[in-house]
């Protein structure tokens, strides 16, 4: 079983007179960074913020580390170093993905399959490529579950003219873990690359790349204990047939066919502070094996810690006749991200809860196309309380009597 001392150990924020006197629920907008995260950052600032791998001691040492962040971060995830971008925002990173594609399909015709389960960073920019006059279809979620249903996918995928399709790990308000294997297992029958938004799925563990079978896996260090950075898993092959989006003499690194913008050296130097913060788990809960193995098992404690601690909450709200809990009522089938729909505006009530020592707010959270999909009021939002392995029972047990007394 995961330690919650010792990973609450290692996060400043829980010592923090400013942060710490209120239960932390909006790790969905943004985790708690990790101690080695917040050393390292300070350290890159301190010792080596100059142009990094220049001849001198501080530029040496700080480009060292950012390969460091990028090689550590690589054999988590079971790919190169290479396949691993950074970026300033995962946004970013899918905009920058998507001007590729428009080249590629434009090139070589067909269509591409987005939802309407996703966050708008991972729809709306491939949605924008039909003004280019490619063919653009919606995977739609059932309007009463928020569920994707992989027949209405092959329906969609049968005529063999899909080339893309674009889909979320879990969604940032219904939270139900898609099969992202079997998904992209699907797609690759048919002939289609695969990009998968795992903003709101890696914060509950860091994405096996090879296992999932995606062609281009997305998400967010920020959210993941890190510094704010965008990080991009790309398949050796499929970032070599797009066309190159960065500057033209750095086409043949793949690493850097995609990254336009001049890179955030101490937020990527920062980054290897996560890889510390897995190792350091692993080694206190006696998990061996090389870095993709270690971080296996530290995925699946956090995963059992996280499943245990958001059953009672979603229990409470299940429960409730005046209140629409999203996604599923099993904490072993979604990511511990919990919408409520409360039939009337859902920001005076975060506020409410704000002053019961709840942190946590309301609103669309940029998932307006499946709450559209499910019928809700977007003027009156939903109520998102968002968990992570290093939340306690005691927290949600505050948090399910703080809803009792506002409710």
């Amino acid at each position: 079983m995961l330690d919650l001392d010792f990973v609450r150990s290692q996060f400043p924020a829980f010592s923090s007179p400013v942060l710490s006197g209120h239960a932390f629920f909006e790790n969905a907008g943004g985790s708690y960074p990790c101690r080695q995260v917040v050393d390292r950052l300070h350290r890159f600032y301190t010792d080596r913020k100059v142009q990094p791998y220049g001849p001198y001691p501080g530029a040496q040492a700080g480009g060292a580390e950012m390969d460091e962040a990028r090689a550590r971060l690589a054999a988590m995830m079971g790919v190169a170093p290479e396949a691993v971008s950074f970026g300033p925002s995962t946004s970013a990173n899918t905009y920058v993905l998507a001007q590729a594609v428009r080249g590629w399909l434009k090139g070589a015709g067909g269509a591409l399959v987005v939802t309407d389960q996703d966050h708008e960073a991972n729809a709306g920019v491939w949605r924008r490529l039909a003004d280019e006059g490619i063919e653009v279809r919606e995977w739609q979620v059932d309007r009463a579950t928020g569920s994707l249903d992989p027949a209405a996918l092959a329906r969609l995928l049968a005529d063999g003219k899909v080339r893309l399709l674009c889909f979320p790990h879990c969604s940032n308000v219904i939270a139900e873990i898609n099969d992202v294997a079997a998904i992209c297992a699907m797609a690759r029958a048919a002939g289609a690359r695969t990009v998968v938004d795992g903003v709101s799925y890696a914060p509950h563990g860091f994405p096996d790349f090879a296992a999932l079978g995606a062609d281009c896996y997305l998400f967010s260090a920020y959210k993941t204990y890190g510094p704010h950075q965008g990080i991009m898993v790309l398949r050796e092959d499929f970032g070599f047939e797009l066309p190159g989006q960065g500057h033209y003499f750095n086409h043949a690194t793949l690493s850097k066919r995609h990254t336009p913008a001049g890179p955030d050296h101490a937020q990527i130097a920062a980054c290897a502070g996560m890889a510390d913060y897995v190792d350091a788990l692993a080694a206190h809960h006696g998990i061996s094996g090389d870095a993709l193995v270690r971080s296996r098992g530290v995925h699946d404690l956090m995963r059992a810690q996280e499943v245990a601690v958001i059953q009672p909450l979603l229990e409470y709200l299940a429960a409730r006749n005046d209140l629409r809990l999203l996604g599923p009522r099993d904490s072993a089938r979604r990511a511990p991200t919990v919408a409520v729909d409360l039939g009337r505006a859902a920001e005076p009530v975060s506020e409410a809860l704000g002053r019961e020592g709840i942190a946590c707010w309301a609103g669309d959270f940029y998932a307006v196309r499946p709450l559209q999909a499910l019928g809700i009021d977007l003027g009156k939002g939903v109520l998102r309380m968002s968990a992570t392995h290093y939340t306690s029972a005691d927290e949600v047990a505050r948090l399910v009597a703080a809803l009792e007394r506002v409710l």
